[in-house]
């Protein structure tokens, strides 16, 4: 039996944080999919289009993640309702402080009451990766600064470009 992890998010950008998670994911599924938000409530970025992209260069360019195992694809529906369409019963989440896991807690619950037949497992990124927050590589990059510690050659190149 295939087993199939939904990743959802916003990755606006992906970082190291998001891969780590992504990695760990794949020791525990046959295959991830990794479902980009494409909802209006937040102040994107990049577009949804746009952040596909940088999920694809950054797993399947930059680190040749292996593609039969990974989707990167884009939703507007309820996560629970995305698990339907693609047969799967798990949701991944990731964690990188107790901060997050409030929210993320309560986010399970109410997944978990729209449809009990589906899990949200939690894994947490590597040490090094916990600090890491799109937000924080947005602002150090607005700001000239250095974020190769934090995410992929070809996400620091598209990042760069946005601020020029």
């Amino acid at each position: 039996m295939t087993k199939i992890a939904i990743y959802p998010g916003t990755f606006d950008p992906i970082t190291f944080g998001h891969i780590d998670v992504i990695k760990k994911g794949l020791k525990l599924f046959n295959k991830i999919i990794v479902a980009v938000s494409d909802v209006d409530n937040k102040n994107y970025l990049f577009d949804s289009y746009e952040r596909i992209e940088i999920v694809k260069k950054a797993l399947f360019s930059d680190l040749k993640f292996n593609k039969n195992r990974i989707t990167v694809i884009s939703f507007s529906i309820l996560t629970t309702n995305l698990c339907k369409k693609y047969k799967s019963n798990f949701i991944l989440r990731g964690l990188r402080a107790v901060s997050d896991f409030e929210y993320e807690f309560q986010l399970a619950g109410m997944n978990r009451k729209l449809n009990n037949n589906i899990e949200t497992i939690f894994l947490m990124s590597d040490v090094e990766n916990q600090i890491i927050s799109s937000k924080f590589v947005k602002e150090i990059i607005k700001l000239k600064g250095d974020i190769k510690k934090f995410t992929t050659k070809s996400t620091i190149k598209l990042l760069k470009k946005k601020y020029e």
